[in-house]
């Protein structure tokens, strides 16, 4: 291992991020009293342009008004590339209370973006002398952010979370789909005359993965648009959870639950990794440094490994 010890992620849970339109408010009380750890209120797609103004005064008022609990509280601001994202960001680092945890930044092309908002923010900050320092959560959603996305991971010390938003990203890369998430119908490889699908979406989320865990930052996965489906929801988010992700978007409050059951170590996961964590200790105690588990070798990367289930369990624990 390299002598930079890879930095650790924010301790917060992050199983599951719901998002509404900040030009529904009627939902925020109840998106307040989900079960979702990361509430991210709209203001970009979800949102149109003749209700920007009227969606971010909302926002603003909720975010004071709600009691939002211990929930992270982010708000996903417009893309720079339009005339609206320095208002997002001004009235609501000028206006809003200090319960804003974080700004979302979608279709972060490369480190230069997090700088222009990362500069705008520090001075807002700075003129209203804001006791709370913003944090940042991106979206990777296009070519350039996929190409650039170590150096965007490496962009700012406000960096918490990125996501992998899969509808503009597809967009952005040309493919041939309108899903937005999941397995594609004519991505597959055929074996003896039989079908066999695989994920159009794994070599950017590994991507994602190893930026995130280089530089310290929380690695989520993105949307899944059928929210009819729950099973391809559940199958695409224990595919992402396999990775290393973890959480995952929620379009739909449905989601909510089935993200929290996923990305929450189950009982038996989190009493195996605290059996091999004692096995590991017998063994250093005899000299060694790997012993037999269950008919298995474990060594020194199987504390790691277990250290990592029984972390997050404790963290979901001490959350909710």
């Amino acid at each position: 291992m390299s002598f930079r010890i890879q930095p650790q992620p924010p301790a917060r849970p992050n199983r599951c991020q719901l998002f509404g339109p900040g030009s529904r408010p009627a939902i925020f009380e109840k998106m307040a009293s989900s079960a979702a750890d990361v509430i991210n209120l709209d203001l970009e797609d979800s949102v149109s342009p003749g209700d920007k103004d009227s969606a971010r005064a909302n926002i603003i008022q909720a975010i004071g008004d709600i009691d939002w609990g211990r929930k992270t509280l982010s708000v996903r601001i417009n893309g720079l590339d339009t005339p609206y994202w320095y208002r997002d960001v001004v009235d609501l680092l000028e206006q809003a209370g200090d319960q804003l945890d974080q700004i979302m930044i979608p279709k972060v092309g490369c480190a230069a973006d997090i700088y222009a908002v990362d500069a705008l923010v520090t001075a807002v900050e700075a003129a209203k002398g804001r006791g709370r320092k913003i944090a940042f959560e991106v979206i990777i959603e296009s070519a350039a952010g996929i190409a650039h996305v170590e150096e965007i991971a490496a962009a700012s010390p406000r960096l918490e979370a990125m996501s992998l938003g899969a509808a503009d990203f597809a967009a952005s890369m040309g493919m041939a789909t309108t899903g937005i998430g999941g397995t594609q119908e004519n991505y597959y490889m055929l074996h003896e005359g039989q079908k066999h699908w695989s994920d159009p979406w794994h070599w950017a989320q590994a991507a994602i993965v190893a930026a995130c865990r280089t530089h310290g930052v929380l690695p989520v996965d993105g949307p899944f648009g059928d929210f009819s489906d729950d099973e391809g929801f559940r199958a695409q988010a224990l595919r992402s959870a396999t990775l290393g992700m973890v959480g995952k978007w929620a379009i739909h409050p449905k989601q909510v639950t089935l993200a929290n059951e996923v990305f929450t170590p189950s009982e038996a996961a989190v009493a195996e990794a605290r059996e091999i964590l004692a096995a590991m200790e017998e063994a250093k105690a005899k000299g060694e440094g790997a012993t037999v588990y269950k008919g298995r070798l474990v060594d020194i990367a199987s504390i790691k490994q277990a250290e990592v289930i029984v972390r997050q369990s404790e963290m979901i624990a001490g959350g909710t």
